[in-house]
């Protein structure tokens, strides 16, 4: 089983690992800082350094409790033998500082209208999507939205990760959708993500660990897709 180091530090750059299986290409390792597609999250990238190779990490995938890193070609290695990994951390930083964002704005959401209205959201390098359901939501309204999210920001909360169990999460409001809960009912340890005095929600994702490193929320675009299904891109301004 793959040790997942940035489950309790995102802000690891580096680390030695040793390969456990190697199928060309694509090595599975037992320590792991790559984060793999998830949540809305995409993977990061990165590379690997054997001897006197250097090998760029193209995609980081699950097989059960294992990460496998694909590398751009075949390494010639033997199982056990260790490799550094070294993370894009500009990429892993701007995705850590825009997942943040979004959990502050779902926090502002849950505070202010007594619901999570988030149905979906999406990572990229240097924005977010995020989709609301939110009858009567105007790009005005949205607008205020975001200005309180950049309010708690500036107030500098701490932003911690914490792991539950079952029963000690199951007294709070960690999951605010339906595949949430069915996911959360299957799992017997439960990572949360605590916005200290706005928000706590279970995660796999990786966080910032001050809202004052998100920089300041802007507003991009807003889509109506319908009734109640608008659509948010924001970007952040450092």
């Amino acid at each position: 089983m793959t040790e997942k180091l940035y489950l309790n530090d995102s802000y690891l750059r580096e680390i030695n690992a040793k390969m456990t299986n190697i199928n060309g290409s694509e090595i599975t390792v037992d320590n792991d800082i790559f984060y793999p597609n998830g949540g809305g999250q995409p993977a990061d990238s990165g590379k690997v350094l054997y001897k006197e190779n250097e090998y760029l990490v193209k995609d980081i995938k699950k097989d059960g409790e294992n990460i496998v890193l694909v590398l751009d070609r075949v390494i010639d290695a033997n199982e056990g033998d260790e490799i550094k990994e070294i993370i894009d951390w500009e990429k892993r930083y701007a995705h850590m500082k825009l997942h943040t964002a979004i959990h502050i704005i779902d926090g502002v959401l849950e505070k202010d209208y007594n619901s999570s209205l988030i149905t979906g959201n999406q990572i990229y390098d240097d924005r977010a999507r995020i989709d609301i359901s939110m009858e009567g939501l105007t790009k005005e309204l949205a607008s205020g939205i975001i200005e309180k999210a950049n309010s708690v920001i500036s107030e500098g909360h701490e932003v911690n990760v914490k792991f539950l169990t079952k029963e000690e999460a199951s007294n709070k409001n960690l999951v605010r959708t339906q595949p949430g809960r069915e996911l959360m009912n299957t799992l017997d340890i439960i990572r949360v993500i605590e916005i200290s005095g706005l928000d706590e929600q279970m995660d796999g994702g990786t966080h910032v660990k001050n809202t004052t490193e998100v920089g300041r929320i802007i507003l991009e675009s807003f889509e109506n897709k319908g009734k109640q299904n608008k659509r948010l891109y924001i970007k952040l301004n450092d």
